[in-house]
């Protein structure tokens, strides 16, 4: 059993497999296009595939884009982090554009979607230090003034802000009885006066999420995305599109680490035969490729539902999807990482990389417990 994909859609995967591998196949090629980070920012890379259409794959025409469907996204997106292209910024930049898409003026939309098309990253944030997995208790305030709004507060987790043009805030402009109640979305260029973005060091030594300092932040009347205390169901509206692109994301990477360990066990050998030659080995493999083909199945069914029903809020169906990715990928590294020895904890091979990636992507996005707590309660319980 396998994704049924169209003639083109195959050929788009090649092209993009192809295009991961020449520009950016070997690990030297990699620490090269982004001195040794996530991001190819302002290196040729991104602005390639930008040139190629793909950046704006899912921006609408109007604005420069090419309107493709989910199931386009999520190929672009599986094959990148799968052929480990280092454009770590594609995903928080599709989430934020998602929601300009819906919700932003005209002016907005020409801003922030025509930046994305021609390679531009766009930041969304919403944790704050007391705000993480229960989003509705942040505190960031935005006053509002005879000429437009004055942001007050600190932001964090904000992937990639140092790197964007524009970062799309959450803050809170009044309270109501629900703590959902009075919030909404800002546009903040990332060169407002009054914004201190300050990047966090992460584990292995990379900085791509920042914490954001407001102080007397001034923004115009303009700066509003959508409505004024509708933020909540703003963000709740883009769920689907955000966890189908970190799902797929994940799942390529899944892919690329099972891909690693298949070279890394058929070549190696102890007591005088290849390791993968095991049973042992050869069962763990065995279960990996089924986790893995059984969360693809269930991206790209997901992707499809999405696609025919795009205004259908599919809770459970995307949280299922995003659960089961990220924890299969986890497990697809660790176990990578033991069955590699010595040589899956080293630099010089990229499970190590993979497993930071997994283990992150089961926090980022909603944890997997959230995940979890969201598919029970679509069982009533």
């Amino acid at each position: 059993m396998s994704v049924e994909f169209s003639t083109e859609q195959r050929a788009f995967a090649q092209a993009v497999a192809d295009f991961c591998k020449r520009e950016a196949g070997t690990r030297e090629k990699r620490d090269q296009l982004t001195d040794r980070g996530t991001h190819n920012h302002n290196q040729g890379l991104y602005e390639k595939m930008a040139e190629l259409g793909w950046l704006g794959l899912t921006i609408p025409e109007a604005y420069g884009g090419s309107e493709a469907t989910m199931v386009d996204m999520c190929i672009l997106l599986e094959e990148t982090a799968r052929g480990m292209a280092p454009i770590g910024a594609i995903g928080p930049t599709l989430i934020t554009g998602g929601a300009y898409e819906r919700f932003g003026t005209s002016e907005q939309k020409d801003t922030v979607l025509r930046g994305i098309v021609r390679g531009a990253s766009q930041s969304i944030s919403m944790s704050e230090p007391e705000a993480g997995s229960d989003v509705g208790n942040l505190s960031t305030k935005a006053e509002r003034t005879a000429d437009g709004w004055v942001i007050n507060g600190q932001k964090t987790w904000c992937s990639n802000a140092h790197i964007s043009e524009n970062i799309l805030l959450v803050a809170r402009t009044s309270r109501g009885e629900s703590k959902h109640e009075g919030l909404t979305m800002f546009h903040v260029p990332a060169d407002t006066a009054g914004l201190k973005i300050s990047p966090i060091e992460l584990m292995g030594g990379q900085k791509e999420t920042n914490d954001l300092f407001f102080t007397d932040c001034v923004l115009p009347a303009d700066a509003v995305v959508g409505e004024v205390g509708g933020g909540w169901r703003q963000l709740m509206t883009g769920l689907n599109f955000e966890r189908l692109i970190l799902s797929a994301m994940i799942l390529g990477t899944a892919e690329r680490a099972f891909a690693d360990t298949l070279g890394f066990i058929t070549q190696r050998k102890q007591f005088g035969r290849p390791i993968g030659t095991f049973q042992a080995l050869r069962h763990r493999m065995a279960d990996l490729a089924t986790e893995i083909e059984c969360t693809k199945l269930l991206v790209y069914s997901v992707a499809r539902e999405a696609d025919a029903n795009p205004h259908k809020m599919l809770a459970r169906e995307a949280s299922m999807a995003k659960l089961k990715a990220t924890e299969t990928a986890k497990r697809v590294a660790l176990e990578g990482m033991q069955m590699m020895g010595g040589y899956g904890y080293a630099a010089e091979f990229d499970m190590e990389r993979h497993v930071r990636a997994t283990l992150v992507s089961t926090i980022f996005g909603g944890t997997s417990e959230i995940q979890r707590d969201i598919i029970g309660k679509t069982f009533g319980l």
